[in-house]
């Protein structure tokens, strides 16, 4: 049961789950700002590297498909429901009506070409909710290759063929100074042993989580520093004639 409740709080932790999450801050701000936009993903949605599908169950799709590149890594660490090359996508033109990419994008080398694809597989009108880190380490080395800015995202999607409906920054506050320092406590102490890296979570993380939820309250917000940009977008019509 504890173990559960301990999975549960990585990617959606409860009002205490500051206590045991050394990434607290970054994963209600992400929850929160997806689970404004992950209603409009209807019908049939891809979750392009879908992970551990932390999002499906907000997701009122009639048919999920999460999809991953496929890697030794990724087949033994996920169970998605399709694998590809990590270029193009196994779909015909207007497969979906809907797609999910949550903190992907900084992985992809070939930016332009991926939203092609995803572009490509959603019909006329279809939904893009895409999430990117703007504010983080570096992660998965070698393999993560940008940071995007609220402009730049905006910029790429447009010369893609998508109209950004809306956009959102995820602890546009104090709290994000507070989430970098507990990022960098994790990797500079994390162990081998989970029992050792739950303890340091609560004694030394825990404090610095519990001083960022005061400076969210005392601090005022700052909209040029923040963590995360989250995307709702469409596929237009025919972006050729726009």
């Amino acid at each position: 049961m504890i173990k559960s409740w301990l999975n549960r709080q990585q990617f959606h932790p409860g009002p205490i789950g500051w206590l045991v999450n050394p990434f607290y801050f970054a994963r209600r701000g992400l929850l929160a700002g997806l689970a404004e936009f992950l209603p409009y993903l209807r019908g049939r949605v891809l979750d392009v590297g879908c992970g551990s599908q932390p999002y499906r169950e907000l997701i009122p799709a009639t048919v999920y498909v999460g999809m991953e590149i496929d890697t030794p890594r990724t087949r033994a660490s996920f169970s998605a429901d399709v694998y590809y090359d990590g270029l193009n996508f196994p779909w015909p033109e207007a497969s979906f009506d809907g797609a999910l990419c949550s903190q992907v994008f900084e992985h992809v080398f070939n930016p332009p070409h991926f939203l092609a694809e995803l572009n490509r597989v959603l019909r006329p009108g279809g939904v893009l909710v895409l999430a990117v880190p703007f504010a983080w380490d570096e992660h998965e080395q070698p393999h993560d290759f940008a940071r995007y800015s609220s402009f730049g995202l905006k910029a790429l999607l447009e010369a893609a063929g998508f109209e950004v409906v809306a956009q959102r920054k995820t602890l546009a506050d104090g709290r994000v100074l507070f989430q970098l320092i507990n990022t960098y406590l994790y990797k500079v102490t994390l162990t081998r042993h989970p029992r050792v890296n739950r303890l340091i979570t609560l004694l030394l993380m825990a404090p610095v989580s519990l001083a960022g939820i005061l400076a969210g309250w005392i601090l005022p917000a700052n909209p040029d520093l923040f963590l995360d940009n989250i995307v709702l977008a469409r596929k237009r019509s025919d972006p050729r004639r726009e």
